[in-house]
């Protein structure tokens, strides 16, 4: 069995790791697609580039989803094909339809009000200024710098 390096001793190219930036309004970005739990704390995530929807981080998340009684998520979580997923789990979905919805869902105002425990998550995040400011450019090591937050905010 040889040893070594792989890809035959070459040295890795510049550029060959994914960096999961991608185009959106604002320029150049990615987006964390996050669960968390009832307490804000974060459980599972990924890094994906910038122009995909919310909704298909949802369907990414979705096989991750521990046992729940609800889940809050935004306008942008708002698919049909979501809330039949979450009800199939015996999960009930509490997201506020989209302005252009046809007809509208509903959803407990009572109960999203308690969604700023996900938004604080996001922003116990970017206290690190490793995350907030994204120093990293390579995609995987930028995750591995969230991932290191995560941990010390889930402890905390």
């Amino acid at each position: 069995m040889p040893e070594g390096a792989p890809h035959r001793g070459q040295p890795s190219k510049k550029g060959d790791r994914p960096r999961a930036i991608g185009r959106t309004k604002g320029g150049l970005n990615s987006k964390l697609h996050m669960l968390s739990d009832g307490k804000g704390r974060p459980l599972n995530f990924f890094l994906s580039p910038g122009q995909m929807a919310d909704s298909r981080g949802a369907l990414v998340l979705l096989r991750h989803l521990p046992p729940a009684k609800h889940f809050l998520g935004d306008k942008a979580y708002d698919a049909d094909w979501l809330r039949d997923g979450l009800e199939d789990r015996g999960i009930c979905p509490c997201i506020p339809p989209r302005k252009k919805r046809k007809k509208p869902a509903r959803y407990n105002k009572r109960l999203y009000r308690k969604r700023y425990r996900i938004e604080n998550a996001f922003g116990r995040l970017k206290d690190w200024r490793g995350v907030a400011t994204r120093y990293e450019r390579c995609g995987d090591i930028f995750l591995n710098a969230i991932i290191l937050a995560a941990i010390v905010i889930f402890w905390i």
